[in-house]
């Protein structure tokens, strides 16, 4: 039977002290315990949206939730966007969902850039960049103002059509951002 280092005898690695690694909890961990996951997030509203503006199609990928994407499998990622010249605009889009008056809505949308030459299988994204844009989505807000107009369009069209009535729930703000 395989083990894991997390439940090893920490003793026999000479240290005391237990592993501890970061944790993402499907249900509600601020419950009131105040024990072990407390302050961790909760990425069960949250959808990674992928933007294709070459294909001019948008898709779900679950896979982009920890950088496995079929877009980012098997691509060094560099910090330079010089390096991928002749990359490919991707638009990662990190889309939550949840509940407004009592309606369900698209709650935050923001899109975050990869740019892929798979010739080369090197990559461009910036890995803060999409942290901080995940978080801006699970908070309610709306970042896509600086994604290209078709780019846009292909994500409103996806949206729209995905599901109707979330897409007639959400506030205007998104509409307006997406040019619709």
């Amino acid at each position: 039977m395989k083990e894991f280092d997390q439940f090893k005898n920490n003793k026999e690695q000479g240290s005391d002290k237990k592993k501890n690694q970061f944790t993402i909890l499907k249900d509600d961990s601020t419950d009131g315990h105040g024990g072990y996951g407390v302050g961790s997030i909760s990425l069960e509203n949250m959808s990674p949206v992928i933007v294709d503006p070459n294909e001019e199609k948008a898709y779900v990928d679950m896979g982009a939730l920890h950088a496995r994407s079929a877009v980012e499998k098997r691509i060094r990622f560099l910090t330079d966007r010089s390096e991928v010249p002749n990359g490919k605009l991707y638009w990662i889009t990190w889309v939550t969902v949840d509940y407004q008056e009592g309606k369900p809505c698209y709650h935050g949308v923001a899109g975050s850039e990869v740019v892929v030459d798979r010739e080369i299988r090197r990559g461009y994204k910036l890995l803060p960049e999409h942290v901080n844009h995940m978080d801006k989505s699970l908070k309610g807000r709306f970042v896509v103002d600086h994604m290209d107009d078709k780019s846009k369009r292909i994500l409103a069209e996806f949206l729209r059509e995905f599901k109707p009535e979330l897409w007639e729930n959400t506030a205007q703000e998104l509409k307006d951002s997406l040019d619709v």
